[in-house]
């Protein structure tokens, strides 16, 4: 298929600097797909509430990504925006609040999310009210589920249809959940869906051990990464923390703690950040530095762009969708 014009103006303009590092990472993540290979795309930030899924989801239907890892703020924040996107309020001049705008938009159930507000009831509470329904019942029957798996369910289940107020097709999770795709979702408990469920925890509703843990994900991806890594596998890493930092490790934990000698390095990587090289910063860190921890090969397709993930990803995403 021939490129169209959006990935057309791309090849003509972005020549130099970042906009050449967007480029090269898209044409690269292209050859990584069309050699067989797998790739993982980690989401950090709050990509959901940026509507990546207008994009992303159909980067998931057409297998251009085979695993996730993603925040719990990146999992539930694409359900809320499905449920209660006409609730959300945008505030352009957001640089300019007060201590006293920020105290009045909590008052009125805004949860602000850089220049977009997240509304509590709309949003976080008409989740609670299924997801704790699916969770409890799991509880009751004694089975135990990953997060991502009880949001499936939820998705898969129904029960949120009579809300959807954005088209399905837009939500990245959805799109998942129709392929079963595996998604890691390292420190799940440090968000909102997290905290609620610690809250049943805490008075006694429900089991802590009915919530699979971090370390059975990355039990999880140790057994997924040997059996899909034949021809590969490339990590496309959009923002840092620890979406990124807990799954790239899979392969030097399997080498160095497992000594499986034969492990392939990932076969390629892009980071997006807006986070300069600095010390001791995992998302400032060049991809070189990688080498040294075991994760990249000194061959691997490296390449870091300096620039806003809500600009660089979606462009990247078009450029692989021949739009």
């Amino acid at each position: 298929m021939s490129k169209g014009p959006i990935s057309q103006f791309i090849e003509k303009h972005y020549l130099h600097f970042n906009s050449a590092s967007l480029v090269d990472a898209a044409k690269a993540y292209e050859q990584q797909l069309a050699n067989g290979a797998k790739m993982m795309v980690s989401m950090a930030g709050a990509m959901s509430t940026a509507e990546i899924g207008k994009i992303f989801s159909e980067i998931i239907r057409q297998d251009k990504v085979h695993i996730i890892s993603c925040t719990g703020a990146n999992l539930e924040e694409d359900i809320m925006n499905l449920v209660a996107h006409s609730h959300y309020e945008r505030v352009p001049n957001y640089r300019d609040l007060t201590p006293q705008d920020e105290w009045d938009l909590l008052e009125r159930g805004l949860n602000r999310v850089t220049d977009t507000c997240i509304p509590e009831h709309e949003a976080f509470r008409r989740l609670q009210k299924h997801i704790y329904k699916i969770w409890k019942d799991a509880d009751d029957k004694g089975e135990r589920y990953f997060p991502h798996e009880f949001m499936y369910k939820m998705l898969l289940s129904g029960v949120l249809e009579e809300y959807y107020e954005i088209d399905l097709k837009d939500s990245w999770m959805y799109a998942a959940a129709e392929k079963n795709l595996p998604i890691i979702v390292p420190g799940w408990e440090d968000s909102t869906m997290g905290n609620i469920f610690a809250s049943y925890v805490i008075k006694g509703e429900l089991k802590a051990s009915t919530m699979k843990s971090g370390i059975e994900y990355m039990v999880f991806l140790s057994d997924w990464y040997p059996k899909n890594s034949t021809n590969g596998v490339g990590f496309f890493q959009i923002g840092g923390g620890i979406a990124g930092d807990f799954p790239i490790c899979v392969v030097p934990m399997l080498y160095q703690d497992m000594e499986m000698h034969d492990i392939p390095f990932w076969s390629y990587f892009c980071q997006i950040s807006d986070s300069t090289t600095s010390y001791g910063s995992y998302s400032g860190a060049v991809p070189n530095e990688k080498i040294t921890w075991g994760k990249l090969d000194i061959k691997t397709p490296k390449f870091i762009i300096e620039s806003d993930a809500t600009i660089v990803a979606p462009l990247i995403f078009a450029y692989l969708l021949d739009l």
